[in-house]
């Protein structure tokens, strides 16, 4: 059930339409492909792109997640009631948005792909009652 929702594949950076094929090319986190987008979905053959550019405007996304994971490091920091300096702290922010740059960028471009395409149940029920019949 939670393998077709949308958090699950926004995260997990699945196709926006079929919930099942891969947005990218690879893991976000190996660098020859940094976060290349496939071109078309392996499982329902959605393209991606609808337009040229589609994905530039992911960069306001990807600026918005930074800042709440941002605020997420600084809360967490006096949840746990760190005794942190503000030099600590900013040292502690950029750390953590270094470490998550790759995956900030791909589920970016994973929520505005989702923004602007939607799920279709139906082409999934067809899916699953082809691999069905095919399986029987």
């Amino acid at each position: 059930m939670f393998r077709n929702s949308y958090l699950y594949s926004v995260l997990f950076l699945k196709c926006p339409r079929c919930r099942e094929g891969n947005l990218l090319e690879r893991h976000p986190y190996h660098l020859s492909n940094f976060n290349k987008v496939k071109q078309k979905c392996s499982q329902c053959n959605l393209k991606y792109a609808i337009e040229p550019s589609f994905f530039t405007g992911s960069m306001y996304v990807s600026y918005a997640v930074g800042v709440a994971i941002a605020v997420t490091v600084y809360v967490l920091t006096l949840i746990m009631n760190l005794k942190l300096g503000p030099t600590a702290i900013l040292i502690s922010i950029t750390i953590t948005l270094f470490i998550l740059t790759p995956y900030i960028g791909a589920v970016s471009k994973s929520i505005w792909a989702h923004f602007f395409l939607k799920y279709d149940k139906s082409l999934v029920q067809k899916h699953k009652s082809k691999s069905n019949d095919s399986g029987a």
